[in-house]
């Protein structure tokens, strides 16, 4: 089989860096490789594997962080909790494109999503020695289930996909009776697949999360990038972004600002725990903390005991971008719909070549396109190529991603982000692919 990168580069790599499988490697080891057979052969990737925006950074707030730094905000701590006005605007954003009411008190700001999501791991682990596993509605984000490796917590998962509509309540219950789930963990819109759970299916994930005493953490990292719903995105009018919230008192939303607002490289996102859970009293908290309230205890023992709070001078930025969303003065959601186009072309360009669209169907209608989609491959007999496999051998074509299977997925084939490839990068993405489908097109065929 020809192939656009010498076999040898990429599997004396992945040897060199102990990856034997690539359905377990994880997304920055996957950008390594790719990194390393760019050093090495000149020829440039397309990179699929990492979630970075490629967008530039919301200027207000690389203004008002600016501003903050020469105010010397650099030479002093934050406050665990966040700056007071973050906290205010939090709650007001919340308020504007969710419809939820909840206390400024109740927003706290973390290291990103990924801090956020791991202090409440943690946390709700630790309230009821029954409830020790963490249920992930899959497909996800790999990193999430190695965050409760890292801290050595239970976690059980299942591909909702299968399981839609009237399905996902009898499906979700027949964990939950088990009682021993403490969190259940979404995105929506998924990562990877781009499906997007219905207000009915949210509302039966909220009834049971309430009957069964568990608390759901709902990651809306990409909130409002459902790009076939006109009228999101408009502050303090409908429709709102579908949440949890509207139907439990058992939650804690994470609102990120790396994909929103394009600020992910300064690590911020915002917490926000229902005013009923934050004021929640657990004796096992007591016991261990001597603080017995669930806000507390995220804050002042969770967040303390990792960072000692979020960079000053990013609180600032972050407060100014809120803010100005909810003024109706930043429009995020047009910036960021530039991914949607992005990713319809790319999707066009593998069916042209002989792939497929993983996950396709949302319920009755086409995905979206937006920032993460999925593709696979069928052999010429028809047989879908194993995950592991198929991004091995783009990886000779020069074309990265990260297996399905480590998103908790039962389908065979790659997630792909739209994000960082460019305009002049569509023609080669289309003779990559068309590469790729060439050398396939004869069965059986010999890895080099």
């Amino acid at each position: 089989m020809k192939t656009l990168i010498p076999a040898n580069v990429i599997d004396d790599y992945l040897k060199s860096i102990e990856v034997t499988d690539l359905n377990k490697a994880s997304i920055r080891q996957v950008l390594a490789c790719a990194l390393h057979a760019e050093k090495v052969t000149g020829q440039e990737f397309i990179h699929f594997e990492m979630g970075v925006p490629g967008l530039p950074a919301s200027a207000i707030g690389i203004q008002a962080q600016k501003e903050a730094l020469d105010r010397d905000v650099a030479s002093k701590y934050p406050s665990i909790e966040g700056i007071s006005e973050l906290k205010k605007q939090a709650a007001r954003f919340v308020k504007a494109f969710i419809n939820t009411d909840i206390k400024p008190s109740n927003c706290t700001p973390t290291c990103g999503a990924m801090q956020g999501t791991f202090a409440a791991f943690l946390l709700c682990s630790q309230l009821d020695s029954a409830k020790d596993t963490i249920l992930f509605i899959d497909p996800g984000f790999p990193v999430q289930k190695m965050q409760c490796q890292v801290m050595g917590v239970e976690f059980a998962q299942f591909d909702v996909a299968d399981h839609r509509a009237e399905k996902l309540g009898p499906k979700l219950e027949s964990y939950l009776k088990q009682g021993n789930i403490c969190c259940i963990v979404y995105s929506n819109p998924n990562n990877p697949s781009w499906m997007c759970l219905t207000e009915q299916e949210i509302k039966t994930i909220g009834e049971l999360a309430t009957k069964y005493d568990t608390v759901v953490l709902e990651d809306l990292a990409y909130m409002t990038m459902d790009f076939r719903r006109d009228g999101l995105g408009i502050p303090f009018q409908p429709p709102y972004q579908v949440s949890v919230s509207h139907y439990t008192e058992n939650y804690i939303m994470i609102i990120s600002g790396s994909k929103i607002f394009s600020y992910a490289g300064e690590r911020i996102a915002v917490a926000c725990i229902s005013d009923k859970l934050a004021e929640r009293q657990f004796h096992t908290l007591q016991e261990r903390y001597n603080i017995s309230r669930f806000g507390a205890v995220y804050a002042y023992d969770m967040l303390y005991a990792m960072s000692s709070g979020v960079t000053h001078s990013v609180q600032f930025a972050m407060t100014a971008m809120l803010k100005a969303a909810c003024d109706g003065e930043y429009r995020f959601r047009e910036d960021i719909r530039e991914y949607a186009r992005r990713s319809k072309k790319i999707k066009e360009a593998m069916l042209r070549n002989g792939f497929h669209i993983t996950y396709d169907k949302d319920l009755e209608e086409q995905v979206s396109d937006g920032f993460y989609f999925t593709f696979g491959y069928n052999l010429p007999d028809g047989t879908p190529m194993e995950g592991g496999r198929l991004l091995h051998e783009l990886l000779y074509f020069g074309i990265s991603g990260i297996v399905l299977s480590s998103t908790g997925s039962d389908r065979q084939g790659i997630r792909g982000c739209s994000s960082n490839i460019r305009d002049d990068q569509f023609p080669v993405l289309e003779e990559r692919l068309r590469l790729f489908n060439e050398a396939h097109k004869s069965f059986p065929f010999h890895m080099p």
